[in-house]
């Protein structure tokens, strides 16, 4: 006579922990698609220049250092703005405010939507239904017209359009975290954690999480490349926290009028505002394909 399997037996005959993709070793193995290289170092060198820009800056953002519409040379090396500002001080001074507001709305959108989409996906229920239906409503609002909308009601202040920006970022990341999360809630090793007690925030945190992290990183990677698109948008229409400050949607408003006189004050912040979103694009662009399996590097194999 075979002997009942206790406790013990039956705990170990189910998996407690899925096989989860982890966020670094993820980032490793797309580090290895030039793709993902090359949208690094484009990022990389945009945020050196956001961070160090302010101080190797030859004049501060505001300081005429000669006639306006100057052609490069002299006191100025990309010539100066339609107020005879550096063009190039304008430049290392202007992207610090667009990479701050971008990284804290796709950051706030990312960490709410990721809670959303978990709860949904785990509850199944009416729950459910009553959050994926709030996130399609907030979805039928153009991202832009939102924060057009958030800007004209309560101001040009830069928390407003961080808030409005997360708020149009929080159900497409709820949406991917649901779609990735709802085959996890199927699997054993989450009604094993379930029938031993395990709080549901752990489930959804330690269990659940972890292994939605893949779609999660491209997504949140593309969300970032609209916030900073959205961001330079608003700067340009001229609702900027500071509008007459160093922002480089503010400095493509303010100098196209010159373009054909001096085009460096608007097309150095295109460039840049074009860099920098392509750069993002590439990142997730190469997680989402190390993520699938697809596009590996040749030369491992």
């Amino acid at each position: 006579m075979i002997p009942a399997a206790g406790p013990d037996i039956a705990a170990a005959a189910v998996p407690l922990e899925a096989p989860a993709v982890h966020a670094t070793s993820l980032l490793r193995r797309s580090l290895r698609l030039w793709r993902t290289r090359i949208g690094a170092l484009l990022v990389g060198l945009l945020v050196l220049v956001a961070i160090v820009g302010p101080y190797v800056a030859p004049y501060g953002p505001s300081t005429p250092v000669g006639a306006p519409n100057s052609l490069p040379g002299g006191k100025a090396v990309l010539g100066t703005d339609y107020l005879g500002q550096d063009v190039l001080s304008r430049l290392l001074y202007g992207g610090r405010s667009i990479l701050i507001m971008a990284v804290i709305a796709t950051a706030a959108g990312l960490i709410v939507g990721v809670i959303i989409g978990l709860v949904a996906a785990y509850a199944r229920n009416a729950l459910d239904d009553v959050l994926m239906r709030a996130m399609d409503v907030i979805m039928a609002f153009p991202q832009i017209m939102l924060a057009l909308v958030a800007v004209a009601v309560v101001g040009a202040a830069a928390w407003v359009i961080v808030v409005a920006i997360a708020l149009t970022t929080v159900p497409r990341i709820a949406r991917v975290a649901r779609g990735a999360a709802l085959p996890v809630v199927e699997r054993d090793f989450i009604a094993s954690a379930e029938a031993m007690g395990v709080p549901r925030w752990r489930i959804l945190f330690v269990d659940l999480l972890p292994n939605t992290l893949g779609p999660l990183m491209v997504e949140a990677s593309l969300r970032m490349t609209y916030s900073i698109g959205v961001i330079a948008a608003l700067a340009y229409l001229g609702l900027s926290p500071d509008p007459n400050g160093a922002n480089w949607g503010t400095m493509i408003q303010q100098n196209q009028i010159v373009l054909v006189v001096q085009p460096w004050g608007a097309v150095m912040p295109i460039i840049a505002i074009a860099l920098l979103t392509m750069g993002t694009g590439l990142i997730g662009d190469g997680i989402a394909r190390t993520a699938a399996g697809i596009d590996r590097d040749r030369s491992s194999g």
